[in-house]
């Protein structure tokens, strides 16, 4: 592509083809990956069908079809954010549908039948019982509108006639996942927890036989308690339990051998992911004697695999740095992957030659584009405590401009939500919409965040709307110091958690110019006591004991120190978000108003949390380049 000379404009006037309408054409979110015999099956979110959910199967000669019809999305919302939705067995399709939470069966694109009644139960993250024709799995059953919803562990019948009920296996705690059968059917491992750990926290892990019948007998844990956390039981070909733990400080892989836990690679480095959602893959085997691996070091993802004899971890060269939903037979490794160069797509990774094919892609790039990405730089700073933290730095690119000499551009600060997830440096189209228009993007990792061990990840507790600021205002000072971005025109973003320190930061500390809220906290109390069951305790871990130290809520909630805000805000939620309700936004927006604060708001029809129509996607995009181009005009330059 041949371009003009660079034109000289101000850094934020830059015209940029990377527009939201753009982003939403041309954008699909891939999840949930699955195996069944040659074919790959794996989940599409679609802001082009209303955030519809679709099941697509590949076959083995490249033959690619979309197996959920019209109507129906592939979608569970057991713990709000789900995961876990389908299970595929012997080309036959088992899936939890949106609209009513029911499990149908559908073989190839035939009408999907229900296998579960229409009644308030919800089901996720299932594993097929070969053995006896049905589906293990998390049930969460909400026909009780008076307490919390219960969770457990059910059996499925799998033959839509069947006139067996479900089959209650495991229940009587807070939480289960992960329910995974050996081979033959003859052993089942589950992880369990309770209020008020989160499973990033403190889990168990139990195993129990099968009886022929399918009751469950001899349950014993095998491992996990009140300091250590566990992730993915998987039962290797030849019937080992294997398992990843944090008890080193990172999560390692393990193996349940003869009675006893024996590592089975020790580093510094991280073997797992936060399960904010079921069904979370970072390991596959092989055989026997190998398993293919992803782990993190310095907030970049590894590909590898091990020698389970030697214990030997070999890296596999590949053009990633972002690796999750890992799949593998003994030719293959089929994952989701991303790189600073290429957006989040599905690849098939062939495990003798390590050739790389890309199966669907999130984004038909448009080759012209190319020449405006900007290309992260992973950098460590230093912040309170004597400690350094951890980000990823998108400076400005745009081939047909050049700003002055001697100007700096824009910062626009990223806070990812969780608040315990992680910013990963996949090519991400929003992240360029605004490099391209000459703003820089700090995405941090903020202590709390994981992919750095467990005491990172532990900072944060206690020290949410501390930790998480300091970290965000001491990641923009370092750019600052290196003279790379303009100190007065630094304005603040984030989604969820990260909408929290968003309005934390720009309450409590005088640094961000302006910020955008997404579905942000702002009232820590009413969240406490009106959000769902999977969180409803989280709090207790990231602020404390409530109602013991509701002074701590109110010390830290934005709403109640609405007089100390002096920045404009603007706010986006879903009008159906059960995670961060409506009133949370609704409640300091009044707050702003009152005060005459610049605000604007926009409530979307039909979101939950995270918004997946095209529509409001491109909406909330466009409002949020006009409102920081509109209030960072004080400071005699505009976006």
């Amino acid at each position: 592509m041949d371009l003009p000379q660079p034109l000289e404009s101000p850094y934020g006037f830059w015209k940029s083809p990377i527009t939201a309408d753009a982003i939403v054409a041309e954008t699909i979110n891939i999840q949930e990956v699955a195996l069944d015999g040659k074919d790959v099956y794996w989940i599409e979110s679609r802001p082009s069908e209303k955030g519809r959910y679709v099941i697509v199967r590949r076959t083995a000669n490249g033959e690619i079809v979309d197996i959920t019809p019209k109507g129906f999305s592939a979608r569970t919302l057991v713990h709000e954010y789900g995961g876990g939705a389908f299970v595929v067995k012997d080309g036959v399709i088992y899936f939890s549908n949106f609209n009513d939470q029911r499990i149908y069966r559908q073989t190839n694109i035939d009408t999907p039948q229900p296998l579960t009644p229409d009644e308030k139960k919800r089901y996720a993250d299932g594993d097929y019982d070969v053995a006896r024709n049905r589906i293990i799995c998390i049930q969460e059953d909400h026909t009780n509108e008076l307490g919390e919803p219960v969770n457990s562990i059910v059996a499925v019948a799998v033959a839509v006639a069947d006139s067996r009920k479900l089959e209650s296996l495991v229940q009587g705690n807070d939480f289960y996942s992960s329910p995974r059968l050996t081979h033959d059917g003859k052993q089942i491992a589950w992880l369990t927890w309770n209020h008020p750990n989160m499973p990033w926290v403190a889990t168990e892990l139990w195993i129990a036989n099968c009886t022929d019948e399918g009751k469950l007998e001899n349950s014993q844990k095998v491992a996990g308690g009140s300091t250590e956390s566990i992730l993915q039981p998987k039962w290797s070909p030849d019937g080992l339990l294997y398992f990843i733990s944090d008890r080193s400080g990172y999560w390692n892989l393990y193996k349940f051998v003869n009675g006893k836990v024996e590592p089975v690679l020790l580093d510094e480095a991280e073997f797992g992911q936060p399960p904010w959602q079921f069904g979370t893959s970072t390991y596959a085997f092989v055989s026997a004697n190998h398993i293919v691996c992803t782990y993190a070091k310095g907030g970049r993802w590894i590909l590898g695999i091990i020698d389970l004899l030697t214990g030997l971890l070999k890296p596999i060269d590949t053009p990633f740095t972002y690796f999750t939903a890992l799949h593998a037979t003994p030719e293959k490794v089929v994952a989701i992957a991303g790189s600073p160069t290429m957006t989040s797509a599905l690849v098939q990774i062939d495990l003798k030659t390590y050739e790389v094919e890309i199966l669907r892609r999130s984004t038909q790039e448009n080759q012209q584009w190319q020449p405006y990405f900007s290309t992260s730089e992973a950098i460590e700073f230093p912040t309170e405590k004597e400690l350094t933290a951890h980000a990823f730095f998108y400076p400005p690119k745009n081939p047909e401009y050049i700003a002055s000499a001697g100007s700096k551009p824009p910062l626009l600060v990223m806070c990812h939500g969780g608040p315990t997830a992680a910013s990963d440096d996949t090519l991400n189209l929003s992240k360029q919409f605004w490099t391209s228009r000459g703003i820089a993007i700090l995405d941090v990792n903020y202590g709390g965040s994981t992919g750095f061990g467990r005491e990172y990840r532990d900072r944060l507790k206690g020290k949410w709307g501390i930790i998480d600021i300091d970290d965000c205002i001491n990641a923009a000072k370092y750019l600052i110091q290196k003279n790379l971005v303009d100190s007065q025109r630094i304005a603040i973003t984030g989604g969820s958690a990260g909408g929290y320190t968003t309005l934390s930061a720009l309450t409590f500390r005088n640094f961000f110019k302006t910020g955008a809220s997404f579905y942000g906290v702002s009232d820590l109390e009413l969240l406490v006591r009106d959000t769902h069951k999977f969180e409803s305790h989280y709090l207790e871990w990231l602020i404390g004991p409530y109602p013991d130290r509701r002074d701590l809520y109110e010390e830290r909630s934005p709403v109640h120190h609405a007089d100390k805000l002096s920045s404009p805000l603007i706010f986006f939620q879903g009008n159906e978000d059960r995670i961060v309700p409506p009133n949370q936004t609704e409640k300091i927006v009044e707050a702003l108003r009152g005060k005459n604060i610049p605000v604007g708001y926009f409530l979307f029809d039909g979101e939950q949390h995270g918004f997946r129509q095209a529509e409001n996607i491109k909406r909330a995009l466009e409002a949020e380049l006009y409102f920081f181009d509109l209030w960072l005009t004080k400071s005699g330059l505009r976006f």
